[in-house]
């Protein structure tokens, strides 16, 4: 797939299953997120991946913030179900530190481009991903199950797999509509 055209066609693929990506193609998908623009080096990311038992174990982590939240017995039913949407999650943490010359927000945005690089990847790969974040992303009681300190933030849970159907390309956006020239 030239790239001219992965850029343009990009779009989510919300349903998904196996396989997933093999040890070979997840490498990909992790090394393209690497090189996104990194201000200062400082990696602001991690990547938490969540396959097999682990996705079982993500569910466990949901269903916990969602009981500690008090939410009613619906809501604790989709979060155990959410993780199996794709047979492979990748929970992007912004990893934030204080720096002189590059602002939280900038550090934030790595990880959203590292995100984006990762969803790039997997469908120059002939995959599916979607990237979701929600109210988990933002659970305190996920954080810390997950081991995150105060200062990192979840920017999306990466949903990778193969989809189960082929989507229609949704029409292109002009970029021009969006641009304001000075």
């Amino acid at each position: 797939m030239k790239a001219s055209e992965l850029l343009l066609t990009r779009q989510s693929s919300p349903r998904l299953t196996t396989p997933a990506p093999t040890t070979e193609q997840l490498d990909f998908i992790l090394n393209a997120a690497a090189r996104v623009p990194d201000h200062g080096g400082l990696t602001p990311w991690e990547f938490i991946i969540a396959q097999d038992d682990g996705l079982t174990r993500l569910a466990e982590i949901f269903v916990s913030a969602a009981k500690k939240s008090q939410a009613d017995e619906a809501l604790i039913e989709k979060a155990e179900k959410m993780p199996f949407r794709a047979p492979l999650v990748i929970t992007v943490v912004a990893k934030t530190q204080t720096h002189s010359k590059v602002p939280i927000i900038e550090q934030h945005i790595a990880a959203g481009c590292a995100t984006m690089a990762m969803q790039q990847a997997v469908f120059s790969l002939g995959l599916g991903a979607v990237w979701r974040s929600g109210d988990f992303a933002f659970d305190r009681n996920v954080h810390q199950d997950l081991g995150l300190h105060d200062n990192d933030q979840i920017v999306g849970f990466l949903y990778i797999g193969t989809p189960t159907v082929t989507a229609p390309i949704k029409s292109l956006k002009e970029g021009r509509q969006f641009a304001r020239f000075l």
